[in-house]
């Protein structure tokens, strides 16, 4: 089961992230997360965002800051960026190199 590996800590960072979080781009920061964690987290917080947007503080964790709407936006761009430029690069090349080693030039096919 699943959620026998998760320990009670991750639930709660997924379910209250600005009780782990103090802003959104720490999610982006964040080594130790995937991208889908980092995507539902961030989804979570706009959610408790927009909830009740005339009472926001009914889905603000006590002690935690106010995060703008606007920040966890940029925080998903910021992912939206990363993922892009991953899937730009190019992959690295194996196989054998192109020249004799020393000789500078190209071996025979």
């Amino acid at each position: 089961m699943l959620l026998a590996k998760t320990s009670s800590a991750e639930i709660d960072a997924l379910l209250h992230p600005a009780r782990a979080f103090s802003h959104p781009m720490d999610v982006v920061r964040d080594d130790d997360l995937t991208l889908y964690e980092k995507r539902a987290i961030l989804s979570s917080w706009a959610s408790d965002a927009c909830a009740v947007p005339d009472l926001p503080a009914l889905r603000q964790p006590s002690g935690a800051a106010l995060v703008k709407f606007d920040d966890i936006m940029d925080a998903l761009r910021s992912l939206d960026a990363k993922q892009q430029e991953r899937a730009a690069a190019p992959a690295p090349r194996i196989g054998r190199r192109s020249t004799t080693r020393g000789s500078g030039q190209t071996p025979p096919l």
